[in-house]
């Protein structure tokens, strides 16, 4: 039986629009490629691979700048991977492929808890660490994350496992999140140096 959250969403009309879009377009070759590609943002992959940066970046030592990164990096993802259950336990949101699609499916699979649909947990990753990407990117690719982390966000629309909306907001919220995180990482540092500025102070005198 699936699980009611407290606050239900229905979806907007556009939300509708786009997925009946999708579902008439879908088809099982085509479903087949998008299930390979959003794999890319699944939540055990991203933390897996931030994880294994994270080591490399701490065990290296060639550069403590790049392992503040890291640190704010799997920070983020880590946060990441809470925030999508809490929203999801609070809101209550049929998934598309519930709700626009009847009889054949073309493909399209049947995507986690029915009631999951708000927000997109693969979006708010992708936010979330769309910022430390750019960050670490040399300056020449820095222009296609952004438009990379998209793609890969639509996937869930062209899937049914999202509306349209849901996908935005996983987004947003990942953005935040990444934000949010860079303040608090920039108030701990500065008042890291700012103890050992006073500590060298009082040993010169």
């Amino acid at each position: 039986m699936s699980r009611r959250g407290l606050i239900t969403l229905p979806p907007t009309r556009w939300d509708l629009v786009l997925s009946r879009v999708c579902a008439r377009a879908a088809t099982p070759k085509l479903e087949r490629t998008l299930r390979v590609v959003t794999w890319l943002a699944d939540e055990k992959i991203v933390l897996g691979a931030t994880l294994l940066f994270w080591t490399y970046a701490r065990l290296s030592r060639r550069d403590i700048e790049i392992a503040r990164r890291a640190d704010h990096m799997l920070c983020c993802v880590a946060l990441a991977g809470l925030l999508p259950h809490l929203f999801k336990r609070l809101v209550d949101r049929k998934r598309p492929d519930r709700v626009v699609v009847h009889g054949r499916r073309h493909g399209i699979p049947r995507s986690g808890n029915a009631r999951d649909s708000f927000p997109s947990g693969h979006a708010l990753h992708l936010g979330a660490i769309a910022g430390s990407v750019a960050r670490f990117c040399p300056a020449r690719f820095r222009r296609f994350v952004w438009p990379s982390i998209a793609a890969l966000a639509a996937t869930r629309i062209l899937l049914l496992a999202h509306y349209l909306s849901d996908v935005v907001a996983g987004l947003g919220l990942g953005v935040a999140l990444d934000w949010v995180v860079g303040r608090l990482f920039s108030e701990g540092h500065a008042a890291s140096s700012h103890a050992q500025y006073g500590s060298r102070v009082e040993d010169l005198t």
